[in-house]
């Protein structure tokens, strides 16, 4: 008996502390579910809507780029496309080959939409095509129910009404590539578009906009099941150009087959009218996704379309540049206004002879008279005067052999050589022939024609030192150019210069005279050069130079042309060259009286019709 009370005991003390250890298990369980679901219940259900809810990203319209007078060079037009939803389909490469018969599908275009397949979820959609006519698009959406995980879909698309006229200003848009990840989700966005070149890459930032939102209710497998808010996102901002879109759209149709590049600007306000480099590319095709072939063709022309000569052309500036051996001449005191030299057809340094562009010379020549005629001889005897480090300083101060700011990418140097430059850049002394041979722009000496327009401006202007500028308003404000500072020249040689310049054009002995502008208030004053690509030999010269035209294209020197009008009150400059053009004369100073011609004759036409006589508007507005 009592051994059976002393079990009892002991199983009632047992029962006791293991349920008492229950009670407090459930206790510390009660109070952790209670923490859990009262305590932290706000967090844990902000948590659980976070898994249920997914926002995401809409890419806002891209900015439009307008000219000055507010015509539209890119706008965005409505993009019919074709995505497809891998797991909607039996198999991606049987509705492949299905829509490969109802719309254009080159196997490039099938294997690329694989890829993207094999890299995304099942139910992320793909793009398949887009810019599809609306003849595909409509055959698209009525066999879509025949074709299982295919969507026709609507979203918007880069245009560029001009196409090759504006292809190396405007530029274009294309795929994000790996490169262009800077960490903005917005460049994940699959199709999402930026600019590559021209003003669509140095506006980038703000033609994008801001992106807006879209949540969506997912499962556990993150597949949408409905949208439950959608925020639009912000427009780009339109920018505004300085370029009047009918005077560049004269001037590349004025070059026709020619291959070069042309520039006009404002001398007062450095605003460019024109930047045109032909041949040119249509920008449409690298938005639509250009085809190897026309990648291929692009690439493989000789004339390189796809080089904007206008700010990377790199050119010998030939007689262009003897304004600034002139200039530098006068201000070193190595010449006066009235410093004479006989032109005999050559002139002798040591055991060398360097030419005339004139076999039989010119005779005694002043400095006003020499720009007339552009001989050679006078300004070897400047030049060696000077010398080469004095007008290198000069050229320096009116924009040469250095890259001018302008609003594009890829913009060139050129080249302005100095003793210092050859000695530190090739390891070998400056001779003093290399001295005669850069002061009619030879030799190692390179600008672009933008330079050499922004040269011409600070001529014409008066000696301020005005730089030129693409963009008028971007992002909405107006930005404002600060008055150009003067570079110091005295007037009275630049009045020596522009007497030279202006006799180019209108002396019945001026070497552009053939090419001068007859309408009195129209008159420009300018100067013509010619820049070898190949040397003449000794044999050439004894028994005649062959005609420039009866030579291989590539053979053929450059023409150029620079100058500003009009003559009394200058308010343009302009800078042509046709490469292989042969004379400047003959080949560039045409294409400029007609390009200065046609800019104040619109300029007249403005003032008698405010609107513009194409009715254009003069004012920024979003449709």
């Amino acid at each position: 008996m009592r051994r059976d009370q002393t079990r009892a005991k002991l199983f009632t003390r047992r029962a006791l502390l293991l349920g008492g250890g229950q009670m407090v298990l459930l206790a510390v369980l009660g109070g952790r579910l209670y923490h859990l679901q009262v305590i932290e219940s706000d967090q844990y259900k902000m948590l659980a809507e976070e898994n249920r809810i997914s926002m995401r990203l809409l890419p806002a319209p891209r900015g439009r780029i307008f000219d000055r007078h507010g015509v539209e060079l890119a706008n965005n037009q409505q993009n019919f496309r074709v995505v497809i939803v891998p797991e909607q389909t039996h198999s991606v490469e049987e509705t492949l080959s299905a829509l490969a018969d109802i719309i254009p599908l080159e196997t490039i275009d099938r294997d690329k939409v694989l890829r993207e397949v094999r890299r995304n979820r099942p139910f992320v959609p793909v793009s398949v095509t887009d810019n599809l006519s609306w003849d595909q698009f409509a055959s698209v959406n009525l066999l879509s129910p025949e074709l299982a995980g295919v969507q026709p879909d609507a979203s918007w698309s880069r245009f560029y009404p001009f196409g090759a006229a504006f292809g190396h200003v405007v530029g274009y848009v294309g795929a994000v590539a790996e490169s262009d990840l800077t960490g903005d989700p917005l460049l994940q966005l699959p199709g999402f578009r930026i600019g590559k070149n021209g003003i669509e890459k140095t506006a980038d930032l703000a033609l994008r906009g801001r992106a807006g939102t879209s949540s969506v209710e997912v499962n556990a497998y993150g597949r949408v099941i409905r949208e439950l808010a959608r925020t639009e996102g912000t427009p780009g901002a339109d920018t505004m150009l300085t370029i009047d879109a009918e005077l560049q759209l004269f001037a590349h149709t004025r070059f026709g087959s020619e291959s070069g590049a042309a520039v006009v600007m404002e001398v007062a306000t450095g605003e460019v009218l024109a930047l045109v480099s032909t041949p040119g590319f249509d920008p449409n095709s690298f938005n639509l996704g250009i085809g190897r072939e026309e990648w291929g063709t692009l690439v493989a022309d000789s004339k390189a379309p796809l080089t904007n000569r206008a700010i990377a052309g790199q050119y010998p500036p030939g007689s262009t540049f003897k304004m600034m051996v002139g200039l530098a001449g006068l201000g070193s005191g190595a010449i006066g206004a009235g410093h004479r030299v006989f032109c005999g057809g050559s002139t002798q340094l040591g055991r060398h002879t360097f030419h005339c562009w004139k076999r039989g010379g010119h005779g005694w020549l002043d400095l006003v008279e020499a720009y007339e005629r552009s001989c050679d001889v006078y300004f070897y005897d400047v030049a060696r005067r000077t010398g080469i480090d004095r007008f290198a300083e000069t050229a320096v101060l009116f924009g040469l052999g250095a890259p001018t700011g302008l609003e594009l990418p890829s913009e060139g140097k050129g080249l302005i050589p100095t003793r210092t430059w050859k000695e530190a850049t090739r390891g070998e002394i400056w001779h003093p022939g290399e001295t005669l041979v850069a002061g009619i722009g030879q030799g190692y000496v390179l600008t672009t024609p933008l330079q050499l327009a922004v040269m011409t401006a600070r001529i014409a202007n008066g000696g301020r030192r005005v730089t030129p500028r693409l963009i008028r308003h971007l992002a909405g404000g107006h930005e404002d150019a600060e008055a150009p500072a003067a570079i110091g020249i005295p007037a009275a040689h630049l009045d020596l210069i522009r007497e030279g310049m202006t006799r180019v054009s209108n002396s019945r002995r001026g070497t552009a005279y053939a090419s001068r502008i007859t309408i009195p208030e129209f008159a420009m004053a300018g100067k013509t050069g010619t820049s070898q690509v190949r040397r003449i030999s000794k044999a050439e010269r004894l028994t005649g130079v062959r005609r420039s035209e009866d030579l291989p294209w590539i053979q053929r020197d450059h023409a150029l042309f620079v100058g500003y009008a009009p003559v009394a009150v200058p308010k343009y400059a302009v800078a042509v060259v046709v490469e292989h053009g042969g004379g400047g004369s003959k080949a560039a100073a045409p294409i400029a009286r007609d390009i200065l011609t046609e800019v104040q004759r619109r300029e007249r036409d403005r003032v008698r019709f405010p609107t513009g006589p194409t009715g254009a508007p003069l004012e920024l507005r979003r449709a």
